[in-house]
C-alpha cells in the first residue's frame, strides 16, 4: 500500500504542478469577452432592424397620404368630366359655339340610295336663350357673295336619289335627361 499511496502522491504532486494554484482569471477572460461581444451585437442588430422597420413605416404612411391625395383629386377631375358630359352642358357649349339642333337623319344605304328626307338644320333654338346669331358675328368680306342664309323646315325636300351633302348632313341632338 505504501507503493501505491506513494505513486498516487507523485501523481497528484506532478498534476498540481501543472495546474497553477489559486483562482485563475485567463480561462475566464475569453468567456467574459465572448458573451460581451455576442450582447452588443444582439443590441445592434436589433437597433438596425427597428430602425429599418420605422423607415418602412414612414414611407407607408407617405405613399398612403400621397394616395389619398391623388384619389381625391381623380374624383375631383371625373366630377368636372361628369359635369361637362351632361346633355344641357353639352347643348349649352355646343349653341356657344354656333351649332343648332339638326333635322330628321338621312342615311345612305349600301347601293347608293338615301333612305329618309333630309333635312338642313336650322338655327332656330329648341329652347328660348339670348346667345346671337353665328351669322352676325362673322364679317363677310367684300366682293364675295354673302352665305345663303337657312331654310325654312318647309323647304322642298331632296329628292331620294340625290347624295347626301356634309351641309345637309343632319346630327341627331343630344337627349335632355342625364340617365342617371
Amino acid at each position: 500500500m505504501t507503493r501505491t499511496a506513494e505513486q498516487a502522491k507523485g501523481r497528484a504532486g506532478r498534476l498540481a504542478r501543472l495546474m497553477p494554484s489559486g483562482p485563475s482569471t485567463a480561462a475566464r477572460t475569453p468567456f467574459v469577452l465572448l458573451v460581451v461581444l455576442l450582447l452588443a451585437g444582439g443590441l445592434i442588430s436589433l437597433l438596425l432592424l427597428n430602425s429599418a422597420l420605422n423607415e418602412g413605416s414612414f414611407r407607408l404612411s407617405k405613399l398612403k397620404r400621397e394616395t389619398t391625395e391623388l384619389t381625391d383629386e381623380q374624383q375631383a377631375l371625373q366630377r368636372d368630366v361628369d359635369s361637362y358630359s351632361e346633355p344641357d352642358a353639352l347643348e349649352r357649349r355646343a349653341r356657344e359655339l354656333g351649332m343648332v339642333p339638326g333635322g330628321s337623319p338621312a342615311f345612305l344605304n349600301p347601293d347608293g340610295t338615301v333612305s329618309g328626307v333630309p333635312e338642313r338644320a336650322t338655327a332656330q333654338p329648341s329652347t328660348p336663350t339670348a346667345l346671337p346669331a353665328p351669322e352676325a358675328s362673322v364679317p363677310v368680306p367684300t366682293g364675295q357673295p354673302s352665305p345663303p342664309g337657312p331654310t325654312s323646315p318647309s323647304a322642298s325636300p331632296a329628292p331620294s336619289d340625290s347624295p347626301v351633302t356634309p351641309s345637309t348632313a343632319a346630327t341627331t341632338p343630344a337627349p335632355t335627361t342625364t340617365g342617371r
